[in-house]
């Protein structure tokens, strides 16, 4: 089998690439073509949270402006769903619910088909084109807050951002495998967990700045603009930033074999993906490591709000604090992976990885209703799952032959979403019967049965 032996450690020693043997953030940042891809990436994840804020900001300012019972047809929706709609924030997050639909959907469908196109297209100009589009695409935001008809008790104007949601979603579809499989083009192989890392620190930090931040920046460009006479300043932030994410990629000079034109049909081709994971083990276990660890962070979304629920002073609808706290562990974790993790059994980082996990949703459920042992918790967790994505993403890099990345890294998004959409439905549903307790043990047996699938590797070593 081909690929990095994942029973001993990579080396630590100089290699042909690397001949100082210098590792951790400061080496990869220095590679200049990866520090234009990461540059490219900040901006562009950063643009994908802001996008669902200004959304919802949207929602609010021009289509939530009256008392709910105003209408009468999301009076009938929220009935069918069994949605308590008695106060304006009751309404404003059914309609964002419309946001999230369409900006889920593709990923759930289309991560795949996409896949197999970043592998036939050269993938900076995937790249770039799926950031120059987005930044156009966001320039007709401002055009759906004109008057015009309605349809099912809503404005035409709500009706086309889903729809531009829907095609922002199929854009950011063709980047995702396209950026992944650039990574191993750009950075040596023994400096992949540490760029890794990197891309993991980013996007918890985009992930936390964008949402913790996004609605008072686009508040201030509002502002500041129409301070100047010019009105709809919000609207500046996305363009200016899928735009600065399509130049710093476009610099990118990248080397890589274009296969020729292939006759193949598209579904032959999603078949070479499943392929490799039944071929190669390391793959299929990594995949299946990612798929469980982000099934364990969706409960985690929901049972957040359990949590929240049972903390004096917190609450219910600031479960989003407890959510910060496990992203700021996973930064912390990717860190410390990109600084020493290269020293460290990759299976053996993957089990204390789990087997932490495992620790703090037991403990969880034992500090419930301590705000400081509910926040200490909730980023030891998430140090724990840096731990497990990080050695399993490299490993679906190296391991992967160069003209099938594509495909495997768009079938992983498409994993990754449904692993992240399922059990929001579940977990919800299991709290709602068994109780917060029960359900926090589940998952963590589930945790701690795939730590110890990693114990034969560890008497191995």
């Amino acid at each position: 089998m081909s690929g990095l032996n994942l029973n001993s450690p990579e080396p630590a020693f100089p290699t042909g690439r690397n001949p100082e043997g210098n590792r951790g953030l400061q080496a990869v940042i220095k590679l200049d073509g990866f520090r234009r891809l990461w540059i490219g990436q900040i901006f562009s994840q950063l643009a994908d949270k802001f996008y669902i804020v200004l959304m919802v900001y949207l929602i609010a300012q021009y289509w939530v402006i009256s008392s709910p019972q105003s209408n009468d047809v999301l009076a009938e929706v929220a009935a069918v769903m069994r949605m308590d709609f008695q106060t304006r924030a009751q309404m404003i997050t059914l309609l964002a619910t419309g946001v999230y639909v369409a900006n889920t959907v593709p990923a759930m469908v289309l991560g795949t088909l996409a896949g197999v196109w970043a592998d036939r297209w050269p993938k900076r100009r995937v790249m770039v084109a799926s950031n120059a589009l987005r930044a156009v695409l966001v320039v007709f935001a401002p055009f759906c807050l004109a008057p015009g008809p309605n349809f099912l008790g809503l404005s035409w104007g709500y009706w086309a951002l889903l729809g531009m949601t829907f095609l922002e979603s199929v854009l950011t579809q063709f980047f995702a495998p396209a950026e992944q499989s650039a990574i191993p083009l750009l950075v040596p192989k023994e400096h992949l967990l540490a760029a890794n890392s990197l891309y993991q620190a980013t996007s918890m930090g985009a992930t936390i700045v964008g949402f913790a931040l996004g609605d008072p920046i686009l508040r201030i460009l509002h502002q500041i603009l129409l301070g100047v006479g010019i009105s709809g300043g919000e609207f500046v932030l996305l363009p200016f930033c899928y735009g600065i994410a399509a130049i710093s990629i476009s610099t990118i000079k990248l080397k890589e074999r274009i296969d020729p034109v292939r006759h193949e049909k598209l579904w032959d081709e999603v078949g070479e993906g499943l392929q490799i994971l039944r071929q190669k083990t390391t793959v299929r276990n990594a995949m299946l490591h990612l798929v469980l660890l982000y099934s364990l962070l969706a409960a985690l979304y929901v049972l957040a709000i359990s949590l929240a629920s049972f903390i004096p002073g917190l609450g219910p609808t600031r479960f989003g604090t407890l959510l910060a706290l496990s992203g700021i562990g996973m930064a912390i974790g990717a860190v410390v992976v990109a600084q020493i993790g290269h020293s460290f059994n990759r299976r053996n980082l993957s089990a204390t990885g789990l087997g932490t996990i495992t620790f703090s949703l037991l403990l969880l459920g034992h500090v419930k209703g301590s705000l400081s042992g509910s926040l200490l918790f909730c980023g030891i967790l998430g140090f724990g799952a840096a731990l497990v994505a990080i050695p399993a993403q490299t490993t679906l890099q190296e391991d992967t032959p160069e003209n099938k990345r594509g495909k495997v890294f768009g079938l992983q998004n498409n994993l990754i979403n449904i692993s992240l959409s399922l059990p929001l439905v579940l977990a919800g549903a299991m709290v709602s019967r068994y109780g917060l307790i029960p359900v926090l043990w589940l998952l963590a047996m589930l945790a701690l049965v795939a730590s110890f699938l990693e114990l034969p590797w560890w008497k191995r070593r």
